[in-house]
């Protein structure tokens, strides 16, 4: 007290114990490194944080899942900084990320809010499919309470042209009532919506299934093809034909690559039962990849 009184010892800006004056009162000198020893770890904690994050550098995690993120992922494999991408599925047929992937679920919230500070995640790019709806809100709701940077790269959904033959709907449940009874329906919307298809036993449904294995269908009516993308619009076309498909049920995931078979159900006559899109997060988003690595570049050093 008779140091303040004094003007001699005043706080610094940065959180530091500062002496105006050189003190040599014996007595002085026992109490203020004693008060020294005592408060300066809690006055610098907030400093040395920050050093420490500095020292780190800047880590990118990149939600993964979509064609966009491998054109970042590729971008970003020589990056001056730790990038990290996220897949839920182990393999893709298009093969491995340019930069360290780590595969699996993050065990829900709290999983991943220990992911983000374990590995001191400074910024998260969510290139997930458009329709990873609960894994782009959970990302950014979370994110948003760490006030961590976060970026959401939605890209544009198709738009019917001339000679389509479309109609929306909200749901898998809304889709297969929009078919007629006989329908032969070539099915892309995943195995997760499945359910919706099962008690309907007066059509065929043919469910695209990725990759080289083939599981045993779950009903008589339901059947599961195999194969390995991208696909032609050419090959989409011959697949029609030897099925004689007669409608199409697909996600509206926008994009070039899966866009084929929408260009092959146009050239065929083929009406297309197409899922809307969930509901926007919220979050920050921007439709393209360049966008996207200029938030990037300009948020991580």
């Amino acid at each position: 007290r008779d140091l303040r009184s004094q003007k001699r010892l005043c706080r610094h800006q940065n959180g530091y114990i500062a002496f105006r004056f050189t003190v040599v009162d014996r007595c002085h000198v026992n109490w203020l490194n004693l008060f020294r020893q005592r408060y300066k770890p809690l006055a610098c904690r907030g400093a040395d944080r920050q050093k420490r994050t500095m020292a780190q550098g800047s880590h990118l995690l990149l939600l993964a899942g979509s064609g966009e993120a491998r054109e970042i992922a590729a971008q970003l494999a020589s990056a001056p900084f730790r990038v990290t991408a996220s897949l839920y599925e182990r393999e893709h047929w298009s093969g491995p990320l340019a930069v360290p992937t780590r595969t699996g679920g993050f065990g829900g919230d709290q999983g991943f809010t220990e992911f983000l500070r374990r590995e001191a995640v400074t910024a998260v790019l969510d290139a997930t499919h458009p329709f990873a709806a609960r894994v782009s809100a959970r990302s950014w709701r979370i994110c948003d309470a760490a006030r961590i940077p976060f970026l959401q790269l939605d890209r544009p959904p198709w738009i019917p042209g001339k000679g389509d033959q479309w109609v929306e709907v909200e749901s898998a449940e809304a889709a297969v009532a929009a078919t007629r009874p006989g329908a032969r329906v070539f099915v892309t919307t995943g195995r997760e919506t499945l359910p919706a298809f099962l008690d309907i036993k007066d059509r065929r449904f043919f469910f695209r299934k990725l990759g080289t294995d083939a599981p045993d269908p779950p009903a008589e009516h339901i059947r599961f093809l195999p194969g390995t993308g991208p696909f032609s619009v050419e090959e989409e076309t011959e697949l029609f034909h030897s099925l004689q498909i007669d409608t199409l049920i697909c996600k509206n995931a926008g994009g070039t690559v899966s866009r084929t078979k929408i260009d092959a159900a146009r050239d065929l006559g083929v009406p297309v039962i197409l899922l809307q899109r969930p509901p926007q997060t919220g979050a920050p988003t921007v439709s393209t990849v360049a966008q996207a690595l200029d938030w990037v570049h300009r948020i991580c050093r």
